[in-house]
């Protein structure tokens, strides 16, 4: 898990804040985008591209600049109840954490991704 936390840290350091309420943010959502049952990254790609934004994730996992994302358009690629789910789970606003995933996102994904393609899915 070495490469998960290390992406925690950075983005913990980056969003500031309360760095053990951050951490468990940062790490549920990393795990959870890292999953089997969510598809891992292969399906967190295939959300994007079937909502219109396969550029801007494509761009996070390649090796050049990260394109931006609106909390607006993260919520429609994640959807509304996994938001609302991750949000009371850790005891934010919805609103809150769509905006700190747009933040954090693209630089995680970009991460995991160090060699422009995605991880091999184990198991």
């Amino acid at each position: 898990m070495g490469l998960l936390d290390e992406i925690v840290g950075k983005a913990t350091d980056i969003l500031g804040g309360n760095k053990g309420e951050q951490a468990g943010l940062l790490g549920g959502v990393v795990e959870m985008l890292a999953g089997k049952e969510s598809g891992g990254m292969a399906g967190l790609v295939q959300s994007f591209q079937e909502k219109g934004f396969g550029g801007i994730i494509s761009s996070w996992i390649g090796k050049g600049e990260n394109l931006p994302i609106s909390a607006e358009q993260l919520q429609q690629v994640m959807g509304s109840d996994t938001i609302q789910n991750l949000a009371a789970k850790f005891g934010i606003p919805a609103e809150e954490l769509s905006g700190k995933l747009a933040e954090f996102l693209p630089g995680a994904i970009d991460k995991m991704t160090p060699n422009g393609t995605l991880p091999e899915e184990e198991g």
